[in-house]
């Protein structure tokens, strides 16, 4: 089908395993952290309270492309800090898989992303638009990678003064 998507993204993190875990295990501060592509993040269902699975969260989403996105996911398989699986529904359906590998001082994260898109102009447009769409995803990809590597030296920071010297995390293209 021409709306039908696979991304698979690949980062390398400076940190651990669970602190990559801890942060994208929380949905509540994507919009925080990750602000240029999470407008809106407001939790539906807090699914289980060690695990995470069950919860569903709503999402307001954009790339650097004129277009915003509604969509929701339900977290369906916890692996600890070694990821988690979910579900997406709204202007995507598919699947997400987040990979966590430990390689000494790097976490390689991988994110295995499977999807149909049914917003209209994804699902409509995808046939002559897939390379600006897959362009987009990679763009928003990689201001997570520069946004999470921020958001973990803002926790790791020992002082206010050092906390403040880590730059914000990129703005989105327009809101």
């Amino acid at each position: 089908m021409a709306a039908e998507y696979h991304f698979i993204t690949h980062w390398r993190i400076r940190g651990t395993a669970d602190e990559v875990a801890e942060v994208l295990g929380d949905a509540q501060g994507l919009a925080r952290w990750w602000p240029s592509v999470y407008l809106e993040v407001r939790q539906i269902e807090p699914g289980d309270p060690v695990t995470g699975v069950g919860r569903v969260v709503d999402l307001y989403t954009k790339g650097w492309l004129p277009y915003t996105l509604r969509w929701r996911f339900k977290v369906t398989e916890s692996r600890g800090a070694r990821g988690f699986s979910l579900v997406a529904e709204g202007d995507f359906v598919g699947t997400g898989v987040w990979t966590f590998e430990q390689r000494g001082e790097v976490v390689d994260v991988m994110y295995d992303w499977r999807i149909r898109a049914d917003k209209p102009l994804l699902r409509y447009g995808s046939f002559i638009f897939r390379p600006i769409f897959a362009a987009n995803h990679r763009w928003a990809m990689a201001r997570g990678e520069e946004s999470l590597d921020l958001e973990l030296r803002r926790r790791r920071a020992k002082t206010n003064s050092e906390r403040r010297a880590i730059p914000d995390p990129p703005r989105p293209t327009f809101r």
